[in-house]
């Protein structure tokens, strides 16, 4: 059924001109293959449109087809569809769902942005995918499908966008992936992968945005990581990973987020972090890490989200007041024993789930200092204000008198 549909849709990448009805003009209409085409799509996916009855003209702008959108062809006066969505919408009367879960009998339709997300589908990615040459975006997120990601994707050289997450792919992500220069989102997050990330992924030097969280992954990351000079967003969290935490992800200069929690990271946290000055969003929470943080994260400006909890971090926490009280509730120190606040800020320390420093602690930033948390004997140091002061010493001095 895949293949058969994968054959009809081909087709319509080579239109026919047949003779149109006298009250249709041939602008107003879709090529005659590609509608019957498309037609097949919609009767194999859809379980509440007569798709034929309802919509004889689907590309024309009256029609309320949502989720298609229509070009004129270049060297013909017919409409072309650009873009599918399949994507299901609860609050709209189309609703989709493959009809017959192998697909090996199902097939893609050749426009330029095809989405077929949330319907349910199920089974491998065909290696024919590789004939949708035009493709620009592959949205195929939140489906049911299996097995390994084909390698005759990475022959899609127009893709800008590739979105697999959500789905249950397995294996490792294939070294071909390197090919798909043009590429600015890559999305295989939510699935089983397994292996290390691809050495190929240097190439893609377009890329904006990558995310591969709650996967198989383990290892090291590629070794010219920071040729992705573009990348804003690196999303990895949960995945074994089980090494020390790269300095490479501090090469990335336009990084605005960094998400690592929960990947068996261990070693310090590398100080050319603190050179990540686009950063709003830094997350290493339920890791291994040691040693002190970093001096200079403190002077991020643009961080706004900072998780930092349930590692072991030691020594006294860099941050003053005033970053305090920028990040507030979006800053998580907690569950890190060794960790504790200058006594000068005290009143910050329940918040941030940190005891106080003792006052006989070492300099702040040596990975050799001694700080410690002060002991529950020494009391918890607080801090008065000036007015409050004044009053003491002027009691005191009365009973002085």
């Amino acid at each position: 059924m895949l293949i058969i549909l994968l054959f009809l849709l081909l087709l319509t990448c080579h239109p026919r001109h047949v003779t149109t009805n006298n009250h249709l003009q041939p602008q107003d209409t879709m090529d005659p293959s590609e509608l019957q085409t498309l037609y097949s799509i919609m009767e194999t996916l859809s379980l509440d449109q007569k798709w034929r009855l309802n919509y004889p003209n689907p590309c024309k702008p009256s029609a309320s087809w949502v989720g298609i959108e229509c070009k004129r062809g270049v060297t013909d006066s017919h409409l072309h569809v650009t873009r599918l969505d399949f994507v299901f919408h609860q609050n709209q009367n189309n609703t989709f769902c493959v009809k017959e879960q192998n697909w090996k009998s199902w097939t893609f339709f050749p426009a330029a942005i095809l989405t077929i997300s949330q319907t349910r589908i199920s089974g491998r990615i065909p290696p024919e995918i590789s004939q949708l040459s035009s493709l620009v975006h592959l949205d195929l997120s939140y489906n049911q499908l299996t097995g390994a990601i084909p390698v005759e994707l990475c022959k899609l050289r127009n893709l800008v966008g590739l979105d697999l997450s959500y789905n249950s792919l397995t294996g490792p992500v294939p070294n071909a992936i390197g090919q798909l220069g043009m590429l600015q989102k890559l999305d295989f997050s939510s699935n089983l992968l397994t292996g290390s990330v691809p050495n190929s992924v240097e190439k893609l030097t377009s890329l904006v945005f990558m995310a591969l969280s709650n996967n198989g992954f383990h290892g090291k990351p590629p070794v010219g990581l920071a040729n992705l000079k573009g990348l804003e967003y690196l999303i990895m969290d949960n995945n074994p990973m089980s090494t020390e935490l790269p300095t490479e992800f501090g090469h990335l200069p336009k990084l605005q987020e960094l998400r690592l929690a929960d990947s068996g990271y261990s070693g310090e946290i590398p100080a050319i972090f603190s050179q990540l000055s686009n950063l709003t969003t830094l997350s290493l929470q339920n890791n291994r890490l040691t040693g002190n943080i970093p001096l200079g994260l403190g002077n991020l400006s643009h961080i706004y989200h900072l998780n930092l909890s349930k590692n072991w971090l030691s020594g006294e926490i860099p941050f003053d007041s005033g970053f305090l009280k920028r990040l507030g509730k979006n800053l998580d120190l907690s569950g890190n024993g060794q960790l504790c606040l200058n006594p000068l800020q005290a009143y910050d320390s329940v918040k941030l789930g940190v005891d106080v420093c003792n006052r006989s602690n070492a300099r702040v930033g040596n990975s050799s200092s001694r700080i410690q948390p002060l002991k529950k004997s020494e009391g918890r140091v607080v801090e008065f204000s000036r007015p409050a002061l004044f009053f003491v010493f002027l009691g005191l001095g009365c009973v002085g008198i």
